[in-house]
């Protein structure tokens, strides 16, 4: 027997710091895509400063409570040999205390956290609103102060504080962008809201953060973040219709006969071109964006053009039908959506 609990006390640690290791490998504290630090919004600034001193009081508590749980397994062990374990009634001294400390404690932490849940529910009177609307699987956003609809890519102006109105088209999502704020579900049927500004400039990546189907973990997008000046120009320009192809772009030229005529339209819009098709994301300015379907793909002719040949190769379950278009088509199709900026 005696062998035998030297064999265990050799394993545990073994196995104690294999679990610790296995943890931390899914940590990551800077650059990961879904890393909240370093916070780069206020309303994460807030999570994360009320997070920190919560985090290691609940370390204090753990070592506090596992210490005495140890020491008390250790000393008053049952050993070879002793008498039957003594029946006590207890400690009434004792179990008011350690009743009354984790109710403070616990106070503590609601005080302020009610607080911040309170703040984060108003609405700031100078904030520009973002409609954004959750398919399955990619986000709509629209900018109803400016007359501006795009997909799968916001843009907001640095130091000014976004009012993102959030609602669904089919099913429970979640709306979050790890480094800017915390998150918020995107309900049909439902009108919720969140509020936050950016403190810095920068692309920051989004995520549904609520299992929506097959196809959940591929439904991102991505906020940037820039200064009034470049957000300006980008609403400019999102707000003007699309161009024309060149005459001398034959390809550009066919592909928006393609666009037009193979049922693109049917789905999509293009401000100048087509106007109606609201099941698939708006397409005026399409060849600026930085990703496609969902983020799925970066924006490049070749992933279009793989995407264009069969959606549902690359994104299982996708609401976009394969066209079954010609090589051809595909080429052509690409030189003209590539060509919106």
């Amino acid at each position: 027997m005696a062998r035998r609990n030297r064999s265990w006390t050799r394993v545990l640690p073994v196995v104690f710091a294999a679990l610790i290791l296995t943890t931390l490998s899914g940590c990551s504290l800077y650059g990961g895509p879904q890393a909240v630090v370093p916070p780069k919004g206020d309303q994460m600034q807030t999570i994360w400063n009320l997070f920190v001193p919560i985090f290691w009081m609940s370390v204090i508590v753990f070592v506090i409570v596992q210490g005495l749980l140890i020491v008390a397994i250790i000393r008053f062990r049952r050993r070879p040999g002793g008498p039957p374990a003594r029946q006590i009634h207890g400690n009434t001294k004792l179990e008011l205390t350690w009743t009354i400390i984790p109710a403070l404690v616990l106070a503590g932490i609601a005080v302020p956290t009610l607080t911040t849940i309170a703040k984060f529910a108003e609405t700031p009177s100078n904030a520009i609103t973002v409609r954004v609307v959750g398919h399955q699987w990619w986000w709509e956003f629209q900018y109803p102060e400016y007359g501006v609809v795009t997909a799968d890519e916001a843009h907001i102006p640095v130091g000014v504080p976004i009012n993102w109105e959030l609602e669904s088209a089919d099913v429970i999502h979640s709306f979050w962008v790890p480094q800017l704020a915390g998150k918020t579900d995107v309900v049909p049927g439902n009108h919720n809201h969140m509020s936050y500004t950016a403190k810095e400039a920068g692309t920051y990546l989004g995520q549904c953060a609520e299992f929506c189907g097959i196809q959940h973990a591929n439904m991102r997008f991505e906020v940037v973040a820039e200064s009034m000046t470049d957000f300006n120009a980008w609403i400019a320009n999102q707000k003007t219709p699309a161009m024309k192809p060149a005459e001398e772009n034959a390809n550009a030229v066919q592909g928006r006969d393609v666009f037009l005529n193979a049922g693109c339209a049917g789905c999509h819009t293009i401000n100048g071109v087509s106007i109606g098709g609201k099941i698939g994301p708006d397409l005026t300015h399409f060849g600026e964006r930085n990703c496609i379907a969902g983020c799925v793909l970066p924006n490049t002719k070749a992933d279009l053009a793989t995407w264009l040949h069969n959606p549902q190769a690359v994104k299982e379950g996708t609401i976009m039908p394969n066209l079954h278009l010609s090589d051809e088509q595909v080429s052509d199709l690409v030189a003209y959506l590539e060509g919106l900026q």
